[in-house]
């Protein structure tokens, strides 16, 4: 497949049809958002089918005792569409060394398992979410070979998505996908343009890379600004704005219908771009114009102060291909509401200045992609 930056529209081949084992690991922020950026792009698509789905989220070491991430997301999903999630909590919330584990640990994991081993074997759901499993295996919590076994031999259509860092080798084996998140400080980039500057309150996060996860994970930070409006009682409307991105058929389609389906006076989304890859040296006058026409809304948008989250999804590329100069973002985001948070997603070859500006940066890095296996890539979605 060509070097490229852009998205390819063109016509693909059939859909997957065997369920697939996705794995999240490494040290970067990102793992549990881009797993549910998954399940709501799973209910979306159920939606749009007219098909039922059902998804089990099963989180590991993650005890009652304190709030996480992802709690809001996963209450603005369990509200949004109670009849579709079923969603439990094992281990303690305390962290601890395998030297420091104790019964209580060993005890928690193992009743988390055999839950998921009967929701797999059910074949009831359509995604099944480990949350933190890679880091139970590394403490030794349960037994790899098990687990590695019993996901290989997941019914067909399921997809199983285990995330968490260290993921061990005998499970990557089996896995279709790997996307290994990285964090990234200004002063590791090592391009002279990128300076570290201070934005009050900051709130700014930047999703690159060659791997999957970049799209999602942006979805899974909408949810998380819905859920947290839905328990403090406040409006948090989100903004979806989309670059390179003008036609139909991409994976977050019907994530995004979906979330506004349930949330229709919260979700603004709005496209751009041509039904085509922009190709660098034969950008056309439309990509341009589109581009701008893009970046003026989410401009006013920022700072305007009315969205809690602005999502930029796929901005880097466009930047990257010169369809915008990184100047002007850079203003903006400087001059953006403490209050507002703007998640920028896509990947790119020359980091722009505005990645100085970022409190978290993670690169999604892809290890592992199922099209190395000869799975049919599916349009807009894979390629």
């Amino acid at each position: 497949m060509p070097q490229s930056i852009g998205i390819v529209t063109a016509a693909g081949s059939r859909e997957r049809s065997h369920g697939q084992l996705h794995i999240y690991d490494g040290d970067g922020k990102g793992k549990s958002q881009a797993a549910l950026g998954v399940v709501l792009r799973t209910i979306g698509l159920g939606i749009c089918e007219r098909r039922r789905t059902r998804v089990l989220l099963l989180r590991f070491l993650k005890g009652l005792d304190r709030a996480y991430d992802e709690d809001a997301a996963i209450e603005a999903l369990q509200q949004g569409f109670p009849h579709l999630i079923d969603h439990l909590h094992t281990g303690r919330a305390d962290y601890f060394t395998a030297d420091e584990s104790t019964r209580f640990d060993r005890d928690e994991a193992q009743r988390g398992w055999v839950i998921a081993k009967g929701a797999i074997a059910s074949a009831l759901y359509s995604v099944v979410v480990l949350d933190e499993l890679n880091p139970v295996l590394d403490l030794g919590l349960l037994d790899v070979d098990d687990v590695v076994h019993t996901l290989s031999n997941r019914p067909a259509g399921m997809e199983i998505i285990v995330t968490g860092r260290n993921a061990p080798s005998a499970l990557v084996r089996e896995a279709d996908l790997h996307s290994e998140i990285r964090a990234h400080s200004c002063s590791e980039i090592g391009d002279e343009r990128i300076i570290p500057l201070k934005v009050k309150g900051s709130g700014i996060e930047i999703y690159t890379g060659e791997g999957k996860g970049k799209s999602t994970s942006a979805l899974g930070k909408a949810l998380q600004a819905i859920g947290r409006g839905i328990s403090q009682d406040e409006s948090h409307r989100v903004l979806i704005l989309q670059w390179l991105k003008g036609g139909t058929g991409y994976t977050e389609d019907a994530a995004i219908a979906a979330l506004r389906e349930s949330y229709p006076h919260l979700v603004d989304h709005l496209r751009s771009g041509r039904d085509a890859i922009v190709w660098r040296g034969q950008q056309k006058l439309i990509d341009y114009v589109e581009a701008e026409r893009a970046w003026e809304i989410a401009c006013a948008a920022i700072l305007s102060g009315l969205y809690k989250t602005v999502i930029l999804d796929e901005l880097n590329p466009t930047v990257d291909l010169e369809l915008l100069p990184a100047e002007p973002i850079v203003q903006t985001l400087l001059q953006k509401s403490a209050e507002t948070e703007v998640i920028i997603t896509g990947r790119c070859k020359h980091p722009p200045a505005y990645f100085g500006l970022a409190s978290i940066h993670s690169e999604i890095v892809c290890h592992k992609h199922y099209a190395e296996q000869g799975v049919d890539l599916k349009r807009g979605v894979d390629y």
